[in-house]
């Protein structure tokens, strides 16, 4: 069973998350699932715009932790199927909403800050509370979507935002007290019914600017990452 769904409105493409009784929390094969599917719609010319969701009460609860641990084969495919989920999002061509239906925590905030637009439900939380139990938060994820001072606070501090607090801060552009996956979707309609090519060739500026700015960052997190599966081997 496919652990998302993709929906075709049109020009707009909405990628539903479909792990709800795990908080769509990303297993090894929901981030295979993920870099799939962002990889065709990033090269489909039908497409203008994506929104991303969740199914159930979460957005997502970030990396499915229960999968950490085995052998080195598997630990490997931990660090290959982060690497491509996140980076099959971060780099659609395609313009990405993120409709935060509900809590996007850990790897989750993570995966909705690598999103071009986010809306929120007025149930959705944001941060990284992995950093009390001495994992790292995603720095690179953050300081790419926002300023200094805030993605410092929340990766430093660990501290939870409530969706009036994260559109306070910017982190996202408006709080919906109704259905979100439906405003997402009105909002991918706008873009996508805008000039494509124009708005394909400002996608790709956007991402001229964070490779520029913030690649070092992604890299390092990477290394490490691996580096705590794998060991120095992992180089």
């Amino acid at each position: 069973m496919s652990l998302l769904s993709i929906e075709r409105r049109g020009a707009v493409a909405l990628v539903t998350l479909q792990r709800p009784e795990k908080r769509n929390a990303l297993s090894i094969e929901l981030r295979v699932e993920l870099a799939d599917a962002f990889g065709r719609l990033s090269e489909d010319e039908e497409i203008g715009c994506v929104t991303l969701t969740g199914a159930g009460p979460a957005f997502c609860a970030g990396m499915d932790v229960t999968q950490f641990g085995g052998d080195r084969e598997h630990k490997r495919r931990l660090v290959e199927t982060s690497t491509i989920a996140f980076e099959a999002v971060g780099r659609c061509s395609r313009p990405v909403l993120a409709a935060v239906n509900g809590p996007a925590v850990a790897g989750g905030f993570a995966l909705a800050l690598l999103c071009d637009l986010r809306i929120a439900s007025s149930r959705a939380s944001f941060g990284f509370p992995e950093l009390p139990r001495g994992i790292p938060p995603s720095y690179a994820a953050a300081r790419a979507a926002l300023p200094a001072a805030i993605a410092q606070d929340l990766c430093l501090t660990g501290r939870m935002l409530a969706a009036d607090d994260a559109l306070r801060l910017g982190v996202v552009r408006e709080v919906v007290a109704e259905d979100v996956v439906e405003a997402g979707i009105a909002l991918a309609e706008r873009v996508a019914g805008l000039p494509r090519d124009a708005v394909l060739e400002t996608k790709r500026r956007a991402l001229l600017e964070r490779d520029h700015h913030w690649s070092f960052l992604f890299d390092d997190e990477r290394r490490m990452f691996a580096r705590t599966l794998l060991g120095d081997e992992s180089a």
